[in-house]
């Protein structure tokens, strides 16, 4: 990987390793409808203009209905699942519990046929990453909220899912059209209830926690992952998936005083080991097919890394 790759890599792993941290400052203040739309609106209003100057919207106007649904299962929904959450769970729990999305979504795509074959190495994999969930939650049951573990678990699925209709219904139109219209429409879904829920006063932390959420996490985010795919490609670029989870349990312990739990201490090396083992191409005969041939392996939609 090139120096440049690296620095993006870096960037965005930092990036989006820190939202989970802001989302639990920004709610101790903030109805979670009220963040959403916060988190949205800005986001959207700052993209548009680029995404319309690159003529990136009006292709998805034939295919709608299906951005509707990307934008209600990886933003409209998640996004107000994981506020309510971390207003019962910490930054570092919820980071980790979102590390189970690519174990998902092997599963979500082997069920309606768009996965890779399921070879020893992948199934290992899937079976070591959902003991390290089962360890997370069943070890530190009694300092969880079992609502919030179900909404953290409905959070992932919705990670796991978007990606497929990208991969199966939206494929080919512009990545940041697609990205700005599920900003833009998740605003507009949220406006009334976030700004009727909105209270009077507000404290400069959570006004940089938001503002952070919205300007760093959201717009710097993906015009860097759009960069870094450029840079190293899709494949290498969903790396970020399994140091993401690292940042936000790092973060949450040194930054907020969170507890480093006997749960997360056995469960996040079982469920980062078992996503990398378990998203990882199939292993195939040479000269099977052009990636085997190449080396370089083919993109697989379940590795794709959750917007969080």
């Amino acid at each position: 990987m090139s120096r440049k790759g690296w620095l993006l890599f870096i960037a965005l792993c930092v990036i989006w390793g820190i939202p989970y941290l802001l989302i639990r400052v920004a709610v101790r203040e903030l109805p979670p409808p009220t963040l959403v739309f916060l988190r949205t609106a800005p986001a959207a209003l700052l993209l548009t203009p680029l995404a319309l100057h690159r003529g990136e919207l009006r292709p998805l106007l034939a295919h709608w209905r299906w951005v509707v649904a990307y934008t209600l299962v990886e933003l409209a929904v998640p996004w107000l699942l994981l506020s309510h959450a971390e207003q019962r769970l910490s930054s570092s729990l919820a980071g980790l519990m979102v590390a189970a999305v690519p174990l998902i979504a092997v599963v979500l795509y082997r069920a309606v046929g768009a996965g890779e074959h399921l070879d020893a190495r992948r199934l290992a994999g899937l079976l070591i990453g959902f003991a390290g969930v089962a360890a997370l939650v069943g070890i530190d049951t009694g300092a969880t909220d079992p609502l919030a573990i179900a909404e953290m678990l409905v959070v992932a699925l919705g990670y796991a899912a978007g990606p497929l209709i990208i991969s199966r219904r939206l494929a080919g139109l512009p990545t940041l059209g697609v990205i700005t219209a599920s900003l833009a429409l998740t605003a507009v879904g949220y406006a009334p209830a976030g700004l009727l829920s909105m209270p009077a006063s507000i404290s400069a932390e959570t006004v940089g926690a938001v503002a952070v959420l919205a300007i760093v996490c959201t717009v710097i985010a993906f015009l860097v992952f759009f960069a870094l795919i450029r840079e190293v490609g899709p494949s290498r670029s969903t790396v970020i998936t399994y140091v993401n989870p690292l940042v936000a349990v790092l973060l949450g312990v040194v930054l907020l005083g969170e507890p480093f739990t006997l749960g997360i201490a056995v469960g996040m090396p079982l469920i980062l080991v078992g996503s990398l083992l378990g998203t990882a191409p199939s292993l195939r005969k040479p000269g099977a097919t052009s990636e085997a041939r190449t080396g370089e392996p083919a993109d697989d939609p379940a590795a794709s890394p959750p917007t969080p």
